[in-house]
Order: structure tokens, then C-alpha cells, then sequence
């Protein structure tokens, strides 16, 4: 016999999913973050990366709870890519060129909003869901929790310390980093360490971008061709 499925949830019930409300957390902690990083160096990185840790704990409460929703993954990935966009235009006013980062926002945005949209034309649940793919880097990314993390916490990690060095609007990017690498100090450490996963993610979004754009054409192809 048929289980009979539970009571319909309530739109409201869904806004204030556990995972859901630390996703309004994260809105509001890079929001003040944002509103002091140019006059706090040391309270917006600190806010910026908490609103990041908090990206790892909404997943985890989502799938903990059983609260997982399609509000919940926009929230998420809005909230990601709005968050990044802004420390990426706040570092291109700081170092020079300016136009790496600018170009770092554009493949960032374009490739996660190319590979969200290709996943509802091919009806996947997830935009994770990229079993399917000829690209070896790009299934280990997506299909491996661990070196997805690592990856885009390279990132954060190598921008956040990239602000934390800014001390003028004249700073030349490659001198920045080539005077801290040679220096044996933890901070070395780390931007030698992000710069690998860093390097990664900018690979896989441009394979992901690729991938979904090809995706976008063949639905075309294929529904031109039942016409």
C-alpha cells in the first residue's frame, strides 16, 4: 500500500527552514562586513569569513534537518556570488591592474548562473549534478566535498589576504604577491597553499561555463529539430 504523504508545508514554514535563516544571517553579516571595509581591516575580514563558515554549516543543517529546498540553494548561490562580486570590485579598486579582478567577477557570475540555468533545462535536482560530464576535473570537483571546499576556500582565504595587504590604491598586484611569497611566515604559507585551489576553481569555471553553454545550444538544436 501506498505511503500517504505528509501535510502540505506552509510557504512560511519553508522561508524559516534552519537553513534558510542562516542563509539571512550570512545577507546580514556581509552586509555590515561590506558596510566597514574601508574604514575596518580587521572586523570585515573577520565578518566576511564567518558569513563564509556559514555557507558549510546551512548544508549541513539542510541535509541534518531534512530541509533541503530549491529557495534555500538560490539563497545560497546568490548569496555566494553577490558576496565574492563585491570583495572582487573592492580589490580592483585597490590593486592594479584592476581589470583581473573585474574579469575573475564575470567568469565567476557567468559560469555558476550558466550551469544553474542548464540544470533546469536537463531536469537535474541539483546543479551539482554533473556525473554525466567528459571532464574528469570538473566530476572530482563537484563529486569530491572535500576538494570542492578547498577550492573555494582557497579563494576567500587568497582575496581576504590580498585585502588585508592592501595598504594603497597603487599596489601592483604581481609585486604584492611575489614579496610575500619569498618572506618564510605563515602568511606565505597560506597564499602559496590558496593559490593552488584558487588556480583550480578559476579552471573548473571555465569548464563549467563551457559545459553549460553546450547544453544551452543542444536544447536549441534538439527543439528546432522536433519542430
Amino acid at each position: 500500500m501506498a505511503k500517504k504523504p505528509g501535510p502540505r508545508p506552509s510557504k512560511l514554514s519553508v522561508y524559516l527552514y534552519i537553513p534558510n535563516i542562516i542563509g539571512y544571517m550570512r545577507v546580514l553579516l556581509n552586509c555590515v562586513a561590506f558596510s566597514q571595509c574601508l574604514t575596518n581591516k580587521m572586523i570585515f575580514p573577520i565578518l566576511y569569513f564567518l558569513s563564509f563558515v556559514c555557507d558549510a554549516v546551512d548544508g549541513w543543517c539542510a541535509r541534518k534537518f531534512n530541509q533541503v529546498s530549491t529557495f534555500g540553494a538560490v539563497l545560497d548561490m546568490v548569496t555566494d556570488r553577490i558576496s565574492t562580486a563585491c570583495l572582487l570590485v573592492v580589490l580592483s579598486q585597490v590593486y592594479k591592474p584592476g581589470l583581473i579582478f573585474l574579469s575573475l567577477l564575470a567568469l565567476d557570475i557567468a559560469s555558476h548562473w550558466l550551469q544553474m540555468y542548464s540544470t533546469f533545462l536537463l531536469g537535474k535536482a541539483s546543479h551539482k549534478d554533473v556525473k554525466d560530464s567528459s571532464s574528469w576535473l570538473f566530476r572530482l570537483y563537484y563529486g569530491n566535498r572535500m576538494f570542492m571546499a578547498y577550492c573555494c576556500v582557497s579563494c576567500e582565504v587568497l582575496y581576504l589576504i590580498l585585502f588585508y595587504l592592501s595598504e594603497k590604491e597603487t599596489e601592483k598586484l604581481v609585486d604584492v604577491l611575489s614579496i610575500n611569497l619569498q618572506k618564510i611566515s605563515l602568511l606565505s604559507f597560506l597564499i602559496g597553499t590558496s593559490l593552488f585551489g584558487w588556480a583550480v576553481k578559476q579552471v573548473v569555471n571555465i569548464i563549467q561555463m563551457k559545459t553549460a553553454a553546450d547544453v544551452c545550444v543542444l536544447y536549441d538544436i534538439d527543439r528546432k529539430h522536433k519542430q
